[in-house]
């Protein structure tokens, strides 16, 4: 034969017709990895199936064209055993087939007697330990024994949430003599589950009967549907329960249609039957047994995996929090995950400024706290399913409130999302979170439109709708709640059709929370570590900067003769304070206090408010705009907005207090640059606040002076006073960030236009308050127009050397307002102010309550003004 030639073929004739010398071949040059192969794709055929069946003593026939194969077979007997210790791959895939190679094939095992025959199936099954080979097993074997021509197979499982319930589930059904064990085996979508007590195998659940149905159509358990659908007959049943060493049911064979003799099964069938199961339940136990270890050494290691990730990353909440949901949606295998951050809530950082301020001593600010009943000694979820819950109240889940809500879709893992307001405040998706915090249960639904405890919103998210939902706590390292996890639609990931959440997912999410809980703890930990060392440095800079009033300094004040409010013209909207000097400044401040008659009503010392007023003014830094001066017309403006607007009448005595007190500190220890600057720059006190920051530290700082020794205005308030003050001083100063105002105005318009609001409600008097502080914040715009125009200017120098820092610090081109070179567009921009911000809300004011019409007649003179000076029409010379 020419080698040139010689093809694939050619080399297997020739193999084929020297057997001896294909042996020594394969004897000589073969590896581990060959052999390997070689048995795993010739025992998947049925020919060698047959063979391996077939002991080697057994006369099995050969056809003569396999005889070379056949001869290999026998070598190869020889040749494995040369590589049992050369590779751990090849003695893990011989050994369980040790004992499958030299069993007897079917025909054999009938020839032997009963004893033999027994202990060669009890063999046959004694070291299997895969749960679906077993059961595949132990019904061929039964079918061996009975001479049956099928049988089934179903095992015990338990119903979730119910330990007591139990249903049978079909492991393998309808077994043949020549399925195998993937053509029996059910899948999870193809399980047959029968209750207990219901049907034939039921029936041998509930009461461990042997039941032996001669006429299968004649008895009125049998379900002749299955018969219908696959065209088979049923005629003779045999039934009978499986149990472990301690008597409680596991599983129940169930044989069908005898092949021999009457066709029915006897007695003596029976007999064998039950013998065998007895054996039969103990291996069905252990390899349950073995099954489990397996997947709590996967879960282990997964949760090990899972750890290590977290752990990995402990800087950024954020970060930490996406990290988790990435891992929970592949470990959970749902749709969709969210997860609640609880806020500070047992003591809030108001309440805990306000306790500062009444003990007159500094604390941080910033101290995370959960309430006791979040705690685990006060709330175990352990078997909620058993132990009776008490439905929290009304009032504790108003109480429960979350700082912040991730949101991640497993169609897009790489990007988390905030959850909106109306998810994190309104939706079904936030009750459900806070019931879990507030009772630490874990609630699991799998048919979530038929369940009654959870009202669905679904215009909150119209694009996404619950099917199942396991929603679980999360606790920190001191067994307190600090967040709730939120699983959304499980799915299969082969067939993506919909699941419930399972028992064991209960368990398992709930071991992987505890990683959950410790890493976002950390995580929280650095942040608050960050924002304390943030905050020394802000107070470091701030006690660096500014100093208290002197002795001297308020004594000078306090023996000064105030002069009236019409000598300062204060009741005017058209008030300047350009001629005043700064003393002065704070003389007509105290006379705006003196005029309202708080001094009096709240017994306020004449030293304190004069040395207060002395603290603030020392703690605005000399910036172009943002300083005292701002803080001082801005009050003024409010108490003519009293006085010559009428408006005190619709605002209580506390109210005028509180509102004149945050006119004078909402820009204290401005730094002449914005919340923008702050974030891009990422300062200190954007560590601190991540929304209005300037804002947060002005009322922060208000805070700092109230408690300082002698500064306390609000001393001789009632603790109830107190608390309001405080809440609506803060809500008033957070109010001039023009982005809450553009939030909250178009609440207040409507309001208006219904035309029947009596400004008798705190939340209508709220809107009032924090539209009179905007109104107030920019009335320089309704100020004359040389005025107008002075102060103009001032705003743009101001940001114009915003600007220059943005280009020397950030190197970025700043926005058209804060850019020098852009100075000549200043009308055009005023304009632009003036009709997005300004004219809506004093016309506002104006037709409510025409003693502010002076407001909307000096921003309209004034937007004339800057429209002709942006066309040309006026010299701005």
């Amino acid at each position: 034969m020419d080698s040139n030639k010689m093809n694939r073929n050619d080399v297997e004739k020739w193999l084929e017709s020297h057997p001896e010398d294909a042996t020594n071949i394969f004897t000589a040059k073969a590896t581990p990895d060959m052999v390997d192969q070689w048995l795993a794709k010739r025992s998947s055929r049925k020919s060698l199936q047959d063979i391996g069946w077939a002991s080697e003593s057994s006369p099995t026939a050969v056809h003569p064209g396999e005889r070379g194969t056949h001869h290999m077979l026998q070598s190869f007997r020889n040749v494995r055993k040369s590589f049992a210790g050369a590779s751990g791959s090849l003695r893990s895939l011989l050994s369980p087939r040790k004992r499958k190679l030299h069993r007897r094939n079917k025909s054999a095992l009938r020839q032997l007697d009963e004893k033999e025959l027994f202990m060669e199936l009890i063999r046959d099954i004694a070291d299997e330990l895969d749960l679906n080979t077993l059961s595949h097993k132990i019904l061929s074997n039964v079918s061996i024994l009975t001479n049956a021509d099928r049988c089934s197979l179903f095992l015990v499982r338990h119903v979730r949430g119910d330990k007591e319930e139990r249903v049978l589930v079909s492991k393998l059904f309808d077994v043949t003599e020549n399925s195998t064990v993937e053509d029996a085996l059910h899948s999870e979508e193809e399980e047959i589950k029968i209750p207990f007590g219901q049907g034939i195998a039921g029936h041998v659940a509930l009461t461990k009967e042997t039941v032996n149905i001669k006429n299968a159509y004649e008895d009125p358990r049998f379900n002749p549907e299955i018969d219908k659908k696959t065209g088979f007959r049923t005629h003779s049943i045999l039934c009978m329960p499986i149990c472990s060493h301690d008597g409680e049911v596991v599983g129940v064979a169930q044989v069908i249609n005898k092949i021999t003799g009457s066709h029915e099964f006897t007695q003596k069938d029976e007999e064998v039957f039950r013998n065998y199961l007895t054996f039969c339940g103990i291996g069905i136990m252990n390899a349950q047994l073995f099954e489990m270890s397996v997947n709590e050494y996967k879960r282990n290691q997964m949760l090990l995996q899972l750890a290590r990730g977290i752990f990995a990353e402990q800087t950024s909440l954020d970060s930490v929090v996406h990290k988790i949901m990435s891992e929970a949606i592949e470990l959970m295998k749902c749709k969709r995950c969210l997860v609640f951050i609880l806020e500070e809530h047992e003591m809030s950082r108001l309440r805990r400024l306000e306790q500062c301020c009444l003990e007159g001593t500094t604390k941080i600010i910033g101290k995370r706290d959960t309430p006791p009943s979040l705690s685990r000694e006060n709330s175990d979820n352990r078997d909620h399913s058993k132990r009776p819950t008490k439905q929290p109240s009304e009032e504790t889940l108003k109480s429960i409130g979350f700082l912040k809500a991730f949101d991640l879709s497993n169609n897009d893992k790489d990007k988390v999302r905030d959850a909106g307001f109306e998810i994190l405040h309104r939706s079904v998706n936030s009750d459900m979170a806070k019931y879990v915090a507030a009772t630490g249960e874990t609630i699991n639904i799998s048919e979530f439109d038929a369940q009654t405890r959870f009202k669905p919103v679904y215009d909150i998210d119209k694009e996404f709708k619950i099917r199942s939902v396991m929603c679980q706590p999360i606790y920190n390292s001191e067994h307190k709640i600090i967040g709730v996890a939120q699983m959304l639609n499980k799915f299969c990931n082969k067939t993506s059709v919909g699941e419930d959440f399972t028992e064991q997912d209960e368990k398992l999410f709930e071991a992987f929370a505890i990683f959950c809980g410790l890493g976002i703890h950390n995580t929280q930990m650095y942040e608050d570590a960050m924002k304390l060392m943030a905050k020394q440095a802000v107070s470091l800079e701030v006690l660096s900067y500014h100093a208290s009033a002197q002795v001297e300094e308020v004594d000078r004040i306090r023996r000064y003769t105030i002069p009236t409010c019409d000598d300062f013209k204060l009741y005017d909207f058209k008030f300047s304070d350009f001629d005043l000097s700064e003393d002065q400044t704070i003389q007509a401040s105290l006379r705006m206090f003196l005029d309202c008659n708080l001094v009096t009503e709240y017994h306020i010392p004449y030293e304190v408010l004069c040395r207060w007023l002395l603290s603030v003014r020392k703690n605005y830094r000399p910036v172009i705009y943002h300083n005292w001066r701002h803080a001082f017309n801005v009050a003024q403006t409010m108490f003519a907005m009293f006085k010559s607007g009428k408006m005190e009448k619709f605002l209580s005595k506390l109210e005028l207090f509180v509102l004149l007190v945050a006119c004078l500190c909402h820009d204290l220890d401005h730094r002449g640059t914005n919340n923008a600057f702050q974030q891009k720059t990422e300062s200190a006190l954007s560590q601190l606040y991540s929304t209005s920051t300037m804002e947060h530290h002005h009322f922060d700082h208000s805070i700092m002076i109230l408690q300082t020794e002698g500064n306390n205005i609000f001393q001789f308030l009632s603790a109830e006073d107190y608390r309001v003050a405080l809440t609506m001083l803060e809500t008033a100063i957070l109010s001039t960030d023009l982005a809450l105002y553009f939030k909250k105005r178009n609440a207040f318009f409507e309001l208006v236009e219904h035309r029947d609001c009596e400004w008798a409600k705190e939340e209508e008097k709220g809107l009032l308050r924090g539209m009179m502080m905007t109104a107030c914040d920019v009335s320089a715009i309704t100020k004359p127009w040389e005025v107008q125009r002075k102060v103009a200017e001032l705003v743009a120098s101001e940001f114009f050397e915003q600007g220059d820092l943005e280009k020397m610090q950030l190197h970025e081109t700043p926005i058209a307002m804060m850019d020098r070179e852009k100075k000549d567009q200043l009308p055009k921009m005023q304009v632009g102010f003036i009709d997005a911000i300004c004219l809506p809300v004093y016309k506002v004011f104006s037709d409510l309550w025409p003693g502010l019409n002076p407001l909307h007649d000096g921003v309209k003179r004034n937007r004339d003004n800057w429209q002709a000076m942006a066309d040309g029409k006026l010299s701005d010379a």
